[in-house]
């Protein structure tokens, strides 16, 4: 098993960037490259379609709203790995009017080396966390 972590700080109070991200079925509202999200299940597991087409279904494992946290599991989708666990994360930073966003992921790569495995993660957390900062608008802290 192997992990990768990806964070940024953005220029958005915590709570602002909680109501854009925290919802389970929100990755459309922030992320281009997912472009529709289906819930199902009473709203436990969402399909994703990515912008080829392609579907990736994930349940929701954990959610606190008062932390502002969501972890959830892969059911199915084109990725190399097995075993795949993510935790969505945005922490106030103290004294400012800002947030750290931090996307992390456990996961056992399948047929492709840890290495290759935590880039393509990586990429995808870090990618996103950009796209998060566009979206709302804001600067770096």
């Amino acid at each position: 098993m192997t992990s990768t972590t990806a964070s940024i700080d953005i220029a958005v109070p915590a709570d602002r960037v909680w109501r854009l991200i925290g919802g389970f079925d929100s990755l459309p509202d922030w992320l281009p490259y997912i472009p529709t999200s289906e819930l199902s299940e009473g709203g436990r597991v969402r399909t994703l379609t990515s912008e080829d087409g392609g579907a990736i279904v994930e349940r929701l494992v954990a959610f606190d709203d008062a932390a502002r946290t969501y972890s959830y599991s892969i059911l199915r989708a084109p990725f190399p790995v097995t075993g795949y666990l993510s935790t969505l994360t945005v922490h106030a930073l103290p004294g400012e009017d800002a947030s750290r966003v931090q996307w992390s992921g456990t996961f056992t790569p399948h047929g492709v080396t840890d290495e290759e495995a935590e880039a393509l993660f990586h990429g995808i957390y870090s990618d996103g966390l950009a796209a998060l900062r566009r979206t709302l608008g804001a600067g770096a802290v």
